[in-house]
């Protein structure tokens, strides 16, 4: 491959992957995808990174928000409980 090719999903030989490593990362940041083989065999996709930190976090509150809570149960014996687990 002499030149970074302009598809979704683009397969290259590892050693061309490892010769063409800092052209293949632009082109990442500009949401291509490249699917590194081994002898013709896939092996590992080199993807644009996704930060999951922020995009989960509404879901994430909102499904603890809707946990269903413990009734019944006092302050003391939930203290009692603790006390028991250190033991």
């Amino acid at each position: 491959m002499n030149q970074v090719a302009k598809a979704m999903d683009v397969r290259i030989g590892a050693f061309e992957a490892k010769a063409q490593l800092s052209r293949l990362l632009r082109a990442v940041e500009q949401g291509e995808r490249f699917t590194i083989t081994v002898r013709g065999k896939p092996v590992a996709d080199l993807v644009p990174h996704r930060s999951a930190s922020r995009q989960g976090v509404p879901a994430a509150i909102a499904a603890l928000q809707a946990f269903p809570r413990i009734r019944g149960v006092s302050d003391a014996d939930v203290a009692g409980f603790v006390g028991e687990g250190r033991r």
